[in-house]
C-alpha cells in the first residue's frame, strides 16, 4: 500500500468538511443525494481497479465493508430527520452521528498515516501471516468507506420520506 498523497489528504479533509456542513439543517432533496453520490463515484473511480480475490483478501475486504456497513447503518438512524415547512423532509447530522461519521474517516486516515510512520512492518506481518495481498487494503478502506456514506445517505432519505408521510397522514382535510 502507497503512501497517502495529498490528494488522498484533501479528499479526506473534504469528507471532514461535508460532515462539518451536516450539522447545520438542510432540505433532502436531489442535490443531498446526487452530490455525495458523484464524489464516491469518483473515490471509486480513483481508488478499485480490480477486486484482489487471493488468500483472505475477500475475507478483509468483507469485514471492513461490514464495519463501514454498521457505521453508515448507527450514523443514518442517529442523523435528525424531520418534515420540512417547503415539502420536503429536513436533516441535521447531530453529535452522535457526526462522531460515526468522523470515526469512520478518522480510522481509516489513522491507519493510513500509521503504514506511512512505521507500521508497514507490523501491517506487512499481519498480512503474510493472514494471506493477505497488499492490493486488498486500499480495496477494503475504499469499500469501508462508500459503504459507510452510501448506507447512510439511503437510510437518511428513507427516513425523510417516511417523516414526509407520516406528515401528511396526520394533517386533517380540510372540508
Amino acid at each position: 500500500m502507497a503512501a497517502m498523497t495529498t490528494t488522498d489528504y484533501l479528499i479526506n479533509a473534504v469528507f471532514v468538511l461535508i460532515v462539518f456542513r451536516q450539522a447545520r439543517e438542510r432540505e433532502l432533496d436531489r442535490r443531498s443525494v446526487i452530490i455525495p453520490l458523484a464524489i464516491l463515484a469518483y473515490v471509486a473511480h480513483l481508488y478499485v481497479r480490480s477486486i484482489p480475490t487471493a488468500g483472505n483478501d475477500i475475507v478483509l475486504i468483507g469485514a471492513l465493508g461490514t464495519v463501514g456497513l454498521m457505521l453508515g447503518v448507527a450514523s443514518g438512524f442517529a442523523t435528525h430527520v424531520r418534515a420540512g415547512e417547503n415539502g420536503l423532509a429536513v436533516a441535521r447530522v447531530g453529535w452522535i452521528a457526526g462522531a460515526l461519521l468522523i470515526a469512520g474517516i478518522g480510522s481509516r486516515m489513522v491507519f493510513a498515516f500509521a503504514l506511512s510512520h512505521g507500521a508497514r512492518h507490523a501491517v506487512a506481518s499481519f498480512s503474510m501471516a493472514h494471506q493477505i495481498g497488499a492490493a486488498a487494503w486500499p480495496v477494503a478502506l475504499v469499500l469501508m468507506a462508500l459503504l459507510e456514506v452510501g448506507t447512510r445517505i439511503a437510510i437518511v432519505q428513507l427516513r425523510g420520506r417516511h417523516a414526509m408521510k407520516t406528515t401528511a397522514a396526520t394533517i386533517p382535510a380540510v372540508a
